[in-house]
């Protein structure tokens, strides 16, 4: 069956018909076009020991990246070499990539969590010319492995130490990015031309971008995106009407994720201003004071900020409990009407206007009071989650996407009886979905890989002759062109009693219900029942111990307690109460602490590596079945 979106949707298709042939000519049209307007903000520390905004135009940020790329070129890069990137989301990042983006290279992508060992990996496999490492420990990294990664010419730091030739045996290997600026410069002085004519050599087929996928099995295969791709994904959205020039997007997630990279593409499509933070226990902070129109997050953002403004609510008593509880009746109801196509009218349009002065926009405030939408991607969003945010009048828009399909394969479109909570949209304009005989949705389009860098057997795995990509995921199409995601085809495990279970389903069911979890893992492959392995939110629950006599005791102790215990058991009990009689949880155990992308239970960017998990808590699923 495949997926088509109603007939009415309005699509400037000529938007996609005249994409740029390349990142680097949609760069500089965007310059050409928006040059004095703000590009990108971040923030700096200011004298007082607060923080400041400070601001780049597009003519300003074409000079560093122009300055950087024309470095790269003098350090030996040429069309289509590999280029690294390990750092966190900051504004060098960016510049760095526009740089590999003009000088005609592709960038590899490094998670700056990733461990020394997978870091060489990836920089060995891909090939990689120059890496730019953001700090000390990143550069340590690659020290450590130099021996394996003999094709790496230079190392660019943003915040780390320079070599001085010479000193303890060090070889200027590892330049600042001052330094390459300045090479760049003189490059630019002898060479006048020599980025005009990299840009006009870039093709639509060439590569822009080698993607390592976060493994959540297995070590991870580089995906080859060309400029094409990516450029389609940023025209494709932009021809819908998403968004437009006066936006300004919150940019806080990992560059090295697909989902950060396509929203790194729309504001070169779009023109609007991007905010660059990648610092996570920051983002309610900087909502405030940057005050977006839009961000992208993954669900667990979401799941986060629920909880806690929830936690907030019931702790209030008496008349002010009473009004809040009416308010969110209210915004419940016109929630219902919009996502059903409706508007509210009459004594409800007038109730609502009360609940929203009263109560709804103070909550949004508390995401600097002008955000048009969210969008959540990257693993699925509960669709009471979502529900409750629509209530106070903050929009959770869901998508789907792979790495292997340049991110923005569908999208819930953020209009009036344009969405549908727990479904992932329609298709973009120009890409197909359909789903084979068992349920697996393949995808067609510009926006899908070239193939597997050096694996040409795992690309023909995915891969059809004909262009269809094999997602991996099982989903459905109902019969308004909405796509849903049901779970990871590898994921579905059987009971000993031959009954399927689809756990992803299951566990963002009750992070809807819970608002302590953190993470919950369903089991039972082979087992004659489900159980359940959980964590508890630091944050949630210890605000929860303070009012349950557990006040001042260590996270492990809380949540080993017979009171945590017997609140999770309430909340298994709500869950089992809306599952079919095989897939409820018979059994569980809470964790005494919560799983990290540091200790690799989770993928960089938050999705959880359950093989990983079942491996390391043998012992633990063990004591379920006895």
């Amino acid at each position: 069956m495949g997926a088509q979106a109603v007939s009415d949707e309005v699509v400037r298709r000529d938007v996609i018909d005249s994409r740029a042939r390349s990142i680097a000519h949609l760069f500089r049209q965007r310059v050409a076009a928006s040059g004095s307007r703000e590009a990108f903000q971040y923030l700096v520390p200011d004298t007082d020991g607060s923080e400041r905004v400070e601001r780049l135009t597009w003519d300003q940020t074409r000079e560093c990246a122009d300055a950087w790329a024309a470095g790269l070129i003098a350090l030996g890069v040429g069309l289509e070499d590999r280029v690294a990137i390990a750092s966190t989301t900051r504004l060098e990042w960016v510049l760095a990539d526009l740089a590999i983006m003009t000088a005609g290279a592709a960038t590899t992508t490094i998670y700056p969590t990733m461990l020394d060992a997978d870091v060489a990996f990836i920089v060995a496999d891909s090939g990689s010319r120059v890496v730019f490492a953001e700090n000390a420990d990143q550069v340590q990294k690659l020290r450590d492995h130099r021996a394996q990664i003999p094709d790496v010419l230079k190392v660019v730091t943003f915040d780390g130490s320079p070599d001085e030739t010479g000193a303890d045996g060090l070889d200027g290997w590892v330049i600042t990015g001052d330094r390459l600026a300045e090479l760049g410069r003189q490059r630019l002085e002898d060479e006048p031309a020599v980025l005009d004519e990299r840009v006009e050599a870039l093709t639509p087929e060439h590569l822009a971008v080698i993607m390592y996928t976060s493994g959540t099995t297995g070590r991870p295969k580089g995906v080859l995106i060309t400029h094409d791709a990516l450029v389609y994904e940023g025209a494709g959205v932009d021809s819908v009407s998403l968004l437009n020039e006066d936006d300004l997007q919150f940019l806080w997630l990992p560059l090295s994720h697909v989902f950060g990279k396509i929203l790194l593409i729309l504001p070169l499509q779009i023109g609007f201003c991007t905010a660059v933070d990648g610092r996570i226990d920051k983002i309610v902070d900087n909502l405030a004071v940057l005050k977006p129109t839009f961000m992208g997050a993954a669900p667990r953002i979401f799941e986060k900020a629920y909880a806690r403004i929830g936690m907030m609510f019931e702790h209030e008593t008496g008349v002010k409990k009473m009004l809040i509880d009416w308010a969110l009746g209210v915004g419940a109801q016109v929630a219902s009407l919009r996502e059903k196509g409706d508007q509210s009218s009459g004594l409800l349009a007038v109730q609502h206007a009360l609940a929203d002065r009263l109560v709804l926009s103070k909550v949004r405030e508390r995401f600097g009071g002008r955000v048009k939408f969210f969008i959540s991607g990257s693993a699925a969003l509960n669709p009471e989650v979502a529900r409750w945010f629509s209530s106070v009048g903050l929009l959770i828009i869901e998508g789907y996407g792979l790495t292997e399909t340049s991110a923005a394969t569908c999208v819930n479109r953020p209009r009036v009886g344009r969405y549908v909570f727990g479904t992932v949209g329609w298709p973009l304009p120009g890409t197909q979905v359909r789903t084979a005989e068992d349920g697996e949705l393949l995808v067609k389009g510009p926006g899908v890989m070239r193939g597997y860098h050096n694996r040409s057997d795992a690309t023909a795995e995915v891969l059809t002759e004909d262009g269809w990509f094999h997602t991996g995921d099982i989903g459905s199409v109902d019969d308004r062109g909405f796509v849903k995601i049901t779970d990871r085809k590898k994921d579905l495990f059987k009971t000993s009693g031959g009954k399927y279970i689809a756990p992803a389903t299951i566990e963002t069911t009750f992070k809807g219900i819970c608002p302590y979890v953190s993470q919950f893992v369903v089991i039972g492959d082979g087992r004659n029942y489900a159980s359940a392995l959980i964590t508890l939110d630091a944050d949630a629950v210890t605000q929860w111990a303070s009012g349950n006599g557990l006040g001042g005791k260590e996270y492990a102790q809380i949540v080993t307690s017979d009171e945590a215990r017997a609140m999770v058991q309430g909340f298994i009990d709500q869950l089992n109460a809306g599952l079919n009689r095989w897939e409820t949880i018979k059994r569980f155990t809470v964790l005494e602490r919560d799983l990290t992308v540091d200790q690799g239970e989770l993928t960089p960017s938050l999705k959880l590596r359950r093989k990983m998990v079942v491996e390391r808590y043998g012992r633990e699923i063990d004591a379920l079945y006895h």
